[in-house]
């Protein structure tokens, strides 16, 4: 939220959270990640199960970045294909959804198995890789749309568009 809120043509940024405990403890304890953006007006933070709100909601979004728990448990319903028709579902035309597939290094069945569904649900499905020094790994994620190529955005136009909008880290 705090990254999506810092681009000036992002109205409102939903966020959906199961625990309220994680709300509490995030803003208690890493103000220096969050930067206040819990007092923000564009910021609508729902207390509630994400897997019902995006099969019940009738908003449509133009981005749906999803941060999930590992598949595992109750949480392994949030990687199936009914609740990414759902997300595809929930994405507004031009829309787009990215995620994070895990690691390549200690989990490639996971990651492969993921990025076959989605590549099977979205006309473009782009995964990339980056490094994620609090887990010390590799770590695949993927940007999928049916209008949107991810990939055809190349590094000098990320940098002209951050410049534009004269965005800080």
């Amino acid at each position: 939220a705090e990254e999506a809120l810092k681009h000036p043509s992002v109205e409102q940024v939903v966020m959906v959270e199961l625990d309220e405990k994680v709300v509490e403890i995030a803003k208690q304890h890493f103000g220096t990640i969050h930067r206040g953006v819990f007092d923000s007006p564009r910021l609508k933070l729902l207390i509630e199960d994400g897997l019902k709100f995006v099969a019940e909601t009738k908003d449509r979004f133009d981005h749906i970045a999803l941060d999930l728990p590992d598949p595992i448990g109750p949480a392994t319903a949030l990687y199936e294909e009914a609740f990414f028709r759902d997300c595809k579902r929930a994405l507004a035309p031009g829309g787009i959804l990215t995620l994070h597939m895990g690691s390549p290094w200690s989990r490639p069945d996971r990651v492969e198995a993921l990025y076959a569904r989605l590549a099977k649900l979205f006309k473009f499905a782009r995964p990339y890789t980056m490094f994620i020094p609090l887990y010390g790994c590799l770590w695949a994620m993927c940007a999928c749309s049916d209008a949107t190529d991810a990939a055809s955005v190349g590094p000098a136009e990320i940098d002209t568009r951050i410049a534009a909008r004269a965005l800080t880290h």
